[in-house]
């Protein structure tokens, strides 16, 4: 049976065919105002290059130095390399558009995107965890501290970590990829995230977002609980330790851990925890690009201010290179 009314018979057949051909997306961006765009982009390309380079030193210094051959800078290294893993995939595509008229992304574009942001993001979020749990053995369990966190032990935790998010990023494109856009292409975003492309979807939602909520609970709100847990403990711990000076050791070695959780799950939990009918496209930028951009080219700086270890580690560094 026909359509009653034929004029929507041949809108609907119009938005179908648009849908089933969408070549790809606008990003917006930060702003659309054309003199912002250039102060923008020096913005943002001096904190990306702070990111590689503070991230890289990081890694150079822990590898290069065998006395931070443990666990705790075996999860800082590798967090250090997904900070910028996750910072790649939005940044330099964001400085291109910066400088481009057109800020075009492909569809497919946009959807490797996002899985490789949810890869990386979601990853970073369990070595956080895996870097509080490391804390708590060594603070709360220190004689049985090498046999529990075993390099061997450390690296399986790593490949499984990496293995749920990657599963946890196919499953939220495969959801994306089913939904229809036909009215509009525009992005209100400077990277195709999940909340601003849906909001473009003329399809049914309701059961994505569902799933987005309940998925995402489970992957952001399991590690952050573990973070929890393990400073919990650790503080119990703690105050019974007699010495003031053995009381200040403990805390100082999670202090840095701690900036950063806050930083990273309090942003993280301002944009994806609430309906879409919540959203809002500027303070939803800001939030992201506190835990995208601005918590990355942080946690350098976080890391290696107060800890002395880190500090000999990159004077080691510094002499290796000008030696």
């Amino acid at each position: 049976m026909g359509p009653s009314n034929p004029d929507q018979g041949v809108k609907d057949m119009d938005m179908k065919n648009y849908s089933s051909s969408i070549s790809g997306f606008i990003l917006l961006g930060l702003s659309s105002n054309p003199q912002m765009q250039k102060p923008l982009f020096a913005v943002f390309l001096v904190m990306y290059l702070i990111t590689l380079v503070g991230n890289g030193l990081i890694i150079l210094a822990i590898h290069s130095d065998s006395r931070l051959h443990t666990p705790m800078y075996f999860f800082l290294s590798n967090l250090s390399f997904m900070d910028i893993c996750f910072t790649t995939v939005i940044v330099p595509n964001m400085l291109v558009n910066l400088l481009s008229e057109t800020k075009f992304i492909s569809y497919v574009g946009c959807l490797v995107q996002m899985y490789f942001f949810m890869a990386f993001a979601n990853t970073d979020s369990y070595l956080l965890a895996s870097r509080a749990i490391d804390r708590l053995v060594a603070i709360c369990n220190p004689f049985h501290y090498g046999v529990v966190m075993s390099p061997r032990r450390c690296l399986l935790l790593l490949l499984g970590l990496c293995t749920i998010s990657h599963l946890h990023s196919m499953l939220r494109v495969l959801l994306m990829s089913r939904l229809s856009f036909c009215a509009s292409h525009v992005i209100k975003h400077f990277f195709c995230d999940t909340q601003p492309v849906l909001k473009l979807s003329c399809s049914d939602t309701s059961s994505s977002q569902m799933v987005v909520m309940t998925e995402t609970l489970a992957v952001i709100a399991t590690p952050f609980l573990c973070i929890l847990f393990s400073y919990l403990r650790i503080i119990v711990t703690v105050l019974k330790i007699p010495s003031a000076a053995g009381k200040w050791k403990a805390f100082s070695t999670c202090g840095s851990h701690l900036t950063v959780v806050v930083f990273f799950y309090g942003s993280v939990i301002y944009v994806y925890f609430r309906p879409l009918s919540m959203y809002s496209v500027v303070k939803d930028q800001v939030a992201t690009v506190m835990y995208t951009i601005v918590t990355p080219m942080l946690n350098p700086f976080i890391y290696s201010l107060r800890n002395k270890d880190m500090k000999k580690g990159l004077r080691k560094l510094r002499d290796q290179v000008y030696s």
